[in-house]
């Protein structure tokens, strides 16, 4: 009654249907990734299209930094959404403490308008979202863990 099937340790299967490879280090295999929502200070609606695009490449740099790679990065102007996949040993909060730093000082650098928009050297809310997607969903999990003893 499981409904993926992994054929080997690389390649993961949902449904019958190809979906991505599985991460492998020396002695385990992981498919982790994150959903990371950044709103900007007071909500205020700041960013266009040319800021989400020098915030993707700014992004991208610091997952790399960290091993991870960044999936999807995109928003509105109040706020940014990114998909993140990252190895087993990044610790998410030090990955998301560097990704607003890093965009907040050189989004701020290359932009006048996002200086003139806040009387403080200020970007980001203090707050954030932060949630584990992928795999299969949670009631088919628990599903396929109560059936395993027969």
């Amino acid at each position: 009654m499981w409904l993926f099937r992994m054929y080997n340790i690389s390649t993961f299967f949902w449904e019958g249907q190809y979906v991505c490879e599985i991460n492998r280090s020396r002695y385990s295999a992981y498919l982790l990734h994150v959903h990371v929502v950044f709103m900007t200070k007071y909500r205020r609606p700041v960013f266009g299209e040319l800021h989400h695009a020098n915030m993707r490449q700014y992004v991208a740099e610091v997952c790399a930094d960290f091993g991870a790679e960044l999936k999807e990065c995109d928003g509105e102007a109040d706020h940014v959404h990114m998909l993140i996949e990252y190895p087993p040993l990044v610790q998410l909060t030090k990955l998301v403490n560097s990704l607003k730093s890093v965009t907040s000082r050189r989004l701020r650098n290359d932009f006048i308008d996002l200086r003139a928009a806040y009387s403080k050297p200020v970007l980001w809310s203090r707050s954030y979202f932060i949630g584990s997607c992928g795999g299969a969903p949670l009631e088919v999990v628990k599903k396929y863990i109560q059936n395993q003893r027969g």
